[in-house]
């Protein structure tokens, strides 16, 4: 990179130097503040909602206008479903009862059966033969 710097006829390290002096990136990229986890995005979101400039706060933490206001709508998003009366799983909780006695009746049918042929073989009896399925 220190030759392409020489060949274009400025010197080395010349961008990083202007970095440096302006504290902000080169032309045309975005300064990498890394990855925001759920407490950065949620503290983000409450200095929007605290009436903070989206402009304003998108160039302070270095992240799209776009992405900070997804993550409001989000946040807003949660809180709402999380007001909303009664149990939160009441439907999904009915689907999971319905699927576990689906469950018990197969273990059930299968026990019994298990049971009836362990008889017969205690009993000395021939099993009964299966028919091949076609």
């Amino acid at each position: 990179m220190a030759n392409s710097a020489k060949m274009e006829g400025r010197p080395a390290g010349a961008s990083e130097e202007a970095r440096r002096a302006t504290g902000e990136a080169p032309a045309g990229r975005t300064p990498d503040r890394g990855r925001f986890s759920a407490q950065r995005k949620a503290e983000a979101v409450l200095r929007l909602l605290r009436g903070e400039d989206l402009e304003t706060l998108s160039r302070s933490l270095g992240v799209t206008a776009a992405r900070l206001a997804t993550w409001r709508e989000n946040f807003l998003l949660a809180g709402t479903a999380a007001l909303k009366t009664g149990r939160p799983d009441a439907d999904n909780t009915e689907a999971k009862v319905l699927l576990l006695q689906a469950k018990i009746g197969e273990l059930t049918m299968a026990n019994e059966l298990l049971e009836a042929k362990a008889d017969r073989l205690d009993a000395q009896l021939p099993l009964a033969r299966r028919r091949s399925r076609p």
